[in-house]
């Protein structure tokens, strides 16, 4: 049987040109040499790095520097880096920045470190969205003021695929004298992000997300932010984050980020469309429904389609589907397998009960429109087919 994987919003297959970038880097004579070295092959591992970087940095939109992108072992990582540097750096220039603020929608890896920055000395502030999974930018206004260090709000939900109203937050943050950071995880060339037109001091991409290594990440942090490191020793990448850097997942990346950029505007059009006609097919049946109510207005990611299945389990539909050869899942996938009620879902207000019912149906340009089609036609017979 052949089994169709549509869950890419957890990590996706590794593209073509990942692949050969990578393999190139494998039969190299600079395979394995430190990039830091001062010998030849030292240096030749350094320009290949600098080349990523540069790749990376117009793939985040115009006057990007090359300097301003860190890399990192994935995405987890870029967003620690982010919520602790910043957070300490700008407490370190200014002694009565001592809050956070962040969401209620935000991934495990924010709200996992919450905890620690307590620990640190900070206060935290989790806002919540409104029904249609938006982070209000009248919400983070009325949470603002003048001991605010790091505002952190995703630039995409990566289980409804709500885009937020990023700019306007980054822009409510700066007027009260704090920093803005967004991770984008989910949305890095998914959907069109410009940093010079976000007007973000940090932002966190991952390449397993498009199809690069799992081992691949990168923050954005502007020029002249304030910023801690997380982690010391060595001195690498300009002291930002310490650890020999790998150039092999670092070519990975940055060959994606050449091959999907030029193109992303038309990938995000078609992608969007398939959506469309997969949540058409879906809400056919009486029985399911789409986690965001209003799926015209809501600027949202292309390849995410998330509904909601009354009277089922989550976990049950999952089992079934896969003997049906589709993968999917309940939400995010880095919750140990949990398949307890979302709290994204909960935080807009959908009662559990209902949240426990939950599947998300994720791919990118990859995907068949025949595929989407079949895993409709299963889904709609599992459910008692669609509205008579």
């Amino acid at each position: 049987m052949r089994l169709v994987n549509l869950d890419y919003a957890a990590s996706t297959p590794l593209r073509p040109e990942a692949i050969e970038a990578m393999r190139a880097y494998d039969i190299s004579e600079m395979a394995g040499a430190n990039p830091n070295s001062l010998h030849t092959l030292g240096r030749r591992a350094a320009q290949a790095l600098d080349a990523a970087r540069r790749d990376i940095a117009r793939s985040l939109g115009t006057g990007v520097r090359p300097a301003e992108v860190v890399f990192t072992n994935g995405g987890t990582e870029a967003d620690a880096l982010a919520l602790f540097g910043i957070a300490e750096g700008a407490r370190s220039r200014d002694h009565g920045r001592t809050r956070v603020i962040t969401s209620a929608i935000e991934h495990e890896a924010i709200l996992d470190n919450l905890a620690q920055l307590k620990r640190r000395g900070f206060t935290v502030d989790i806002l919540k969205p409104g029904t249609h999974g938006i982070i209000e930018p009248g919400t983070l206004d009325a949470a603002m003021g003048d001991d605010v260090a790091l505002v952190s709000i995703m630039f995409a939900n990566n289980e409804t695929g709500a885009v937020q109203p990023v700019g306007e937050l980054a822009q409510i943050a700066h007027s009260h004298g704090a920093y803005f950071h967004t991770d984008a995880i989910q949305g890095y060339l998914h959907a069109p992000i410009d940093v010079s037109v976000l007007r973000v001091d940090a932002l966190s991409l991952a390449g397993h997300k498009v199809g690069a290594s799992v081992a691949s990440g990168a923050l954005y942090l502007r020029r002249g932010v304030p910023f801690e490191p997380l982690i010391r020793g060595g001195g690498q990448e300009a002291g930002r984050r310490a650890g020999t850097q790998d150039v092999r997942s670092a070519l990975g990346l940055a060959a994606v980020a050449r091959t999907l950029s030029p193109r992303l505007d038309e990938d995000h059009a078609r992608v969007l469309s398939l959506s469309g006609r997969l949540y058409e097919r879906l809400l056919e049946s009486p029985r399911i429904h789409a986690t965001l109510p209003d799926l015209v207005h809501t600027d949202r990611l292309p390849g995410i389609v998330s509904i909601l299945v009354d009277g089922c389990e989550s976990e049950e539909l999952i089992l079934q589907l896969d003997v049906r050869g589709f993968c999917v899942s309940a939400g995010s996938a880095c919750s140990s397998g949990s398949t307890d009620a979302s709290h994204v879902l909960t935080a807009m207000g959908i009662p559990r009960e209902r949240a426990a019912g939950s599947l998300r149906i994720s791919f990118d340009d990859r995907v068949r429109e025949q595929d989407l089609n079949a895993f409709a036609d299963a889904l709609l017979d599992l459910t008692g087919g669609a509205r008579s």
